[in-house]
């Protein structure tokens, strides 16, 4: 195999995803919009590109489908330690199996993966963008990791208690089982318009189907409905935490001229001093198909030609570049340099003395000339069309508003839809109606992308340079249309996976206060208090700054725990808000994570929320466990079921218990009822709406989905 790729040239030079597809022994770009589609009969490299400052880290992973051949395998592990060489050895790898994907994987695909039949290997043609002659049907699994699997356009292929998608072409049909939840509709109809949106570029109708309510064009394909099956709980890709701490840690040494594995530990928490910095260790924890390899030095002649190890995850990590999950089997981990900030991710200097370029970010390309690089236009939506705004409130938004961004380059143009959490049907309707007008106009091939409040991508966000998002609560830009603003306002500041800050406005109340974050408060006076929490970045500071301009404000800088009396009092009297000894501090080391629960099957089985996390991930129909570390919330929705609600504490204890580091099993647990959240929860969510309990949020989702 070559030693070098011409696509390497293009690796990790901007923030964001890279994926590529193997071809014998090439690599194929796979275009942005349809990066969560895979074929099984194929292998693929994914390259995640994180840029802190001056310095750019990686997860670099290599995917490989159910009916991959060999060749196409060994293309892909051979590209992947060729491609971490060219990196400088810096990146996490990590092998990534079809159905057994990591989570640091499923994070880059909030809207879930789609499997596809055929590949390289079968002589199947990729998918036609605009193919309004397709005939698939997708299997629907999964409430937090969704999957969608192609399988056999049949009604064997059915059962009552999934959710199905049946695409022929210009319709796409989302058939939903008899048992199937509310929850697992959503995340359905979420996986049918990306399909509209990005393989057929919003010019498909989407159309929700209950079982024994088929239409006669979906039974002509189909033909008359049988008798169905049950859906098969056990078929939920979950993860059995009740074995969490049955791992064991070996060390890969060829001191003696011949290699060798020697079993340093069978039982974790493991000691930190076990890992020496001249060897290379493996860490096997094969109840959760999980296998860490510290250094790496040996992974190709250890895993990769391991078949026993065919189903198991595979991470390799370099010294100073080990993930949460690592470190959690393992006593109190220490880093030898903390990091700042909320989520960032610190790198040792062992692994930084590297061949580097800097990083080509959006700030730098945006500085460039215009025709050597892009442009971007932004449009509010109206009832008279849509209507430019001024380039100076560019990153600005209302969440009573929809808006439209026009990305052009040199291979074509993308269309972001923005949509408000408080915008109207009749917004998101016209927004949709459009971006679709505007895509006409442009020829038809811009790829079209739905982005709610909250959930922006990386790529969005990067437009505006090194400005962070601005979110203003409810409200509108039109003119003529705003109500005027509340004399007293509050702006939350947060830098969230050391990548991404965003401005958000929340209720100005004391309870709204994060110590891990920075703030500012607007007075009614015209000046304003820059709240720096003991825990906050450098950068969610200077992003207070920012806003304190864009709002026209004096400041004065207010350091937590030195607030005046004219502070509280604006608040409307000083109240709990979040904080802690560990949130003062400003380095994280244990990253809160959010789980869903589930009891259904006898076993106590938990799905961790891939990724950011934000309010709109709590289902009404589950049970939420949200783990901050020195306490653990259990989030009961008004849906859940009386099994969840009585089990959910025995449930919280078995996950303390259990953790793999050794937590101390008097960690508190604090159970909180959906609609009556304390400051202490809502204070992990950016930007947490109070009111969003006062409405059918699901149906108001979905109906924004179909449109």
């Amino acid at each position: 195999m070559v030693l070098y790729h011409r696509e390497f040239d293009k690796a990790g030079r901007a923030a964001g995803l890279q994926i590529w597809r193997i071809e014998k022994i090439e690599l194929v770009p796979v275009p942005e919009n349809l990066h969560g589609s895979f074929y099984v009969g194929d292998a693929y490299v994914v390259l995640h590109t994180i840029k802190q400052r001056d310095s750019c880290f990686y997860d670099l992973h290599f995917w490989l489908g159910k009916e991959c051949s060999q060749d196409e395998s060994t293309a892909a592990a051979i590209f992947t330690v060729q491609l971490d060489d060219f990196l400088g050895g810096k990146p996490v790898q990590y092998r990534e199996l079809q159905g057994f994907e990591s989570t640091a994987f499923t994070r880059y695909f909030k809207g879930g993966i789609t499997y596809k039949a055929g590949g390289v290997a079968s002589g199947f043609h990729h998918v036609v963008t605009n193919d309004l002659s397709a005939l698939r049907l997708f299997h629907i699994k999964g409430r937090r990791v969704v999957r969608a699997t192609e399988v056999t356009l049949n009604w064997s292929s059915f059962n009552t208690g999934d959710c199905f998608i049946v695409d022929l072409g210009a319709v796409i049909y989302q058939w939903c089982g008899s048992e199937c939840n509310k929850f697992e509709r959503l995340k359905a109809a979420q996986v049918a318009a990306s399909i509209r949106d990005n393989e057929r570029n919003g010019r498909a109708k989407l159309v929700v189907v209950e079982e024994w309510s088929e239409p006669p064009e979906l039974t002509e394909v189909l033909g008359n409905k049988p008798d169905l099956p049950e859906g098969d709980d056990n078929d939920d890709m979950m993860a059995d935490i009740s074995n969490r701490k049955m791992a064991k840690l070996y060390m890969v040494s060829d001191a003696s001229g011949e290699m060798q594995v020697t079993l340093v530990s069978e039982e974790n928490p493991f000691s930190q001093s076990h890992l020496l910095s001249d060897e290379c260790f493996i860490l096997d924890h094969e109840k959760s198909k999980m296998i860490f390899v510290w250094k790496g030095t040996y992974l190709n002649s250890i895993l990769f030609g391991a078949k026993q190890l065919l189903y198991l995850q595979i991470q390799v990590l370099p010294e100073g570049g080990e993930t949460p999950i690592f470190k959690h089997f393992f006593q109190g981990w220490r880093d030898k340099n903390q990091s700042e900030g909320f989520g960032k991710v610190f790198v040792t200097e062992r692994i930084a003395k590297i061949r580097t370029e800097p990083c080509v970010t959006a700030t730098r390309l945006l500085n460039s000339k215009p025709d050597a690089c892009f442009m971007f236009q932004i449009f509010r939506v109206e009832s008279s069309g849509r209507v430019p705004i001024d380039p100076k409130t560019y990153g600005q938004f209302y969440g009573g508003d929809c808006y439209i961004i026009l990305y052009t380059y040199k291979r074509g143009q993308i269309i972001y839809t923005w949509q408000g959490a408080s915008s109207t049907l009749d917004e998101l309707t016209a927004s949709a109606f459009l971006t679709v007008e505007l895509d006409r106009s442009l020829g038809g091939n811009a790829v079209q992308v739905r982005v709610s409040q909250g959930k922006e991508p990386a790529h969005l966000l990067s437009l505006f340079k090194a400005k962070p998002l601005i979110v203003y609560k409810s409200g509108t830009s039109r003119i003529g249309g705003q109500a005027p603003a509340a004399p007293t306002r509050l702006f939350q500041v947060r830098r969230n996976l050391g990548t991404i800050t965003r401005i958000a406005e929340v209720d100005a109340e004391a309870s709204s206060l994060n110590s891990n974050d920075a703030y500012l408060l607007k007075l009614p006076s015209g000046g304003s208090y820059l709240w720096v929490g003991k825990g906050a970045s450098e950068d969610e500071e200077r992003g207070a700054q920012y806003l304190s301009q864009v709002l026209k404000c004096q400041t004065q800088r207010i350091v937590e725990g030195q607030e005046p009396a004219d502070l509280w009092a604006a608040l409307g009297g000083k109240k709990d808000y979040q904080t802690s000894e560990r949130l003062a501090s400003k380095s994280l080391t244990q990253q809160p994570r959010l789980f869903a629960c589930s009891n259904k099957t006898g076993r106590f089985i938990i799905e961790e929320v891939p990724g950011e996390f934000s309010q709109e991930d709590l289902a009404e129909d589950d049970v939420m466990l949200l783990d901050v570390w020195d306490q653990v919330f259990i989030w009961i929705g008004k849906d859940a079921n009386e099994v969840e609600r009585t089990e959910s504490v025995k449930s919280a204890k078995t996950y303390i218990e259990t953790d793999p580091g050794g937590r101390d099993k008097r960690t508190s647990i604090v159970v909180v009822k959906q609609g009556h959240e304390p400051p202490t929860f809502t204070g992990w969510f950016l930007g947490w709406d109070v009111a969003r309990w006062d409405s059918d949020t699901m149906a108001r989702t979905m109906k924004t989905l179909q449109i």
